[in-house]
């Protein structure tokens, strides 16, 4: 009990000391100040004085306009040193531009003017803002290299605070407008010249992409941090994408807490809904092994079998021929969904380390990596093979969800097409 109030005692009179240290520094600026104004009157009436042409009236008016005279406005900002952003990447070659930030100063250049109306701002009185295509550059490095806000901050010249606001700021501009531009909806004209880009390259027909799912390492949350504990051992989310036989997004999902599996996270998507009720897929068939067959995507075994969504066949080691076939030509297909996850998480490393920003952060930050993964593909920028993350393939976890799978006899019709 003594030990208890002893540290009481002490606390309240580290708070007192704390209190009158304060007292008395302010004591001491309120003083310096006055004694800075008496001596500016001073010298006011002494240039007066000094004058002896001047009216008394007059005198006093001009001391009063004096006296009322508002201070200028000073700039109140850290002086950080800027000479990388300032003097070195002015002389940046167009391979070093992709090396460091991911794209060409043409993409750029785009980009920036993409994201204007959003992020452009105004100089005040008080200090200059920080220039659009400097904080673009510091958002698009932060994505790059997954770097922390300090080291972002002194590379760039700039404060902690900004570095966050840029990335957040960036994210949003992005998610409203780079987004629903990059990542849309394909209509019947696309959809058809994705099938057939599928049948040449892989000689599937009917096929318009693959999906599969994505864990994005997070920070655990506040708020239910079970729930977003991964089957890997780490926290995640999950993003959900489905790519072109180009390796390019038309659909992506994000958010949704790690611990679910991709099966429960398809169920869960605006995909699910919108193809199980066929308003997703236009209605165009076409006769493939004797089956009336749709457009359809390809997934791996954990996903429920659907008319519009095929799978391999379960390996039980008692597969046909036929059914070798078909699985080694529809994994050989798929392999560009996850050829595309490997070439989004390379250019766009913040996706492989762990993210301690808020969940809703991370989302934006996820789908705005795809949008931007869209922009550098489809302007035809250099991938480095070197950005490749070292990753081991993990296998996929199926878990019975109790779904009623459709789509069989397109399954074999395939099947037997594929082996004719």
């Amino acid at each position: 009990m003594e030990d208890i109030e002893g540290i009481v005692f002490l606390i309240l009179g580290m708070w007192l000391f704390i209190t009158a240290r304060r007292r008395m520094l302010f004591q001491q600026r309120l003083k310096a100040e006055r004694h800075k104004t008496d001596e500016k009157h001073r010298r006011v009436w002494k240039i007066i004085h000094q004058t002896r042409s001047i009216g008394r009236r007059r005198m006093i008016r001009i001391f009063q306009c004096l006296q009322s005279r508002r201070r200028r406005p000073s700039v109140w900002a850290f002086n950080r040193a800027t000479e990388w952003w300032d003097v070195i990447v002015p002389g940046f070659t167009n391979t070093q531009w992709v090396q460091n930030f991911r794209m060409s100063e043409e993409t750029f250049i785009y980009l920036c003017n993409k994201v204007r109306p959003v992020m452009e701002k105004q100089n005040t009185n008080f200090r200059r803002c920080v220039p659009l295509k400097k904080r673009l550059a510091i958002a698009l490095w932060k994505l790059a290299t997954g770097s922390e806000y300090r080291s972002v901050g002194h590379l760039f010249g700039v404060s902690i605070t900004t570095v966050c606001r840029c990335v957040q700021e960036f994210s949003v501009a992005a998610e409203a407008l780079l987004v629903p531009e990059q990542i849309c909806f394909p209509d019947q004209e696309k959809f058809k010249e994705m099938a057939a880009y599928t049948e040449n390259r892989w000689g599937i027909p009917q096929c318009v992409g693959a999906i599969d799912g994505l864990h994005i390492p997070i920070l655990a949350p506040q708020e239910d941090h079970c729930g977003y504990f991964n089957h890997k051992g780490w926290h995640s989310i999950i993003l959900q994408g489905v790519v072109d036989g180009k390796g390019l997004f038309w659909n992506v999902f994000a958010g949704l807490p790690g611990s679910l599996c991709d099966a429960r996270v398809l169920r869960l998507s605006t995909l699910w809904e919108l193809a199980s009720r066929g308003k997703h897929f236009p209605a165009y068939t076409r006769n493939i092994g004797g089956v009336n067959t749709g457009y359809y995507i390809l997934g791996h075994s954990a996903y429920p079998l659907q008319n519009w969504l095929l799978k391999p066949f379960p390996d039980t080691g008692q597969l046909t021929v036929e059914q070798k076939i078909y699985n080694r030509k529809i994994c050989s297909a798929r392999g560009v969904v996850e050829n595309a996850f490997g070439r989004l998480k390379g250019r766009w490393h913040c996706l492989m380390k762990r993210n301690d920003c808020d969940v809703k952060l991370v989302k934006s930050m996820v789908l705005t990596c795809c949008a931007l993964h869209n922009l550098c593909e489809s302007h035809g920028e250099a991938y480095d093979n070197e950005w490749d993350a070292p990753a081991p393939a993990e296998p996929v976890v199926a878990l019975s969800l109790s779904v009623e799978e459709e789509g069989r006899d397109v399954q074999e019709g395939l099947m037997h097409y594929l082996n004719s």
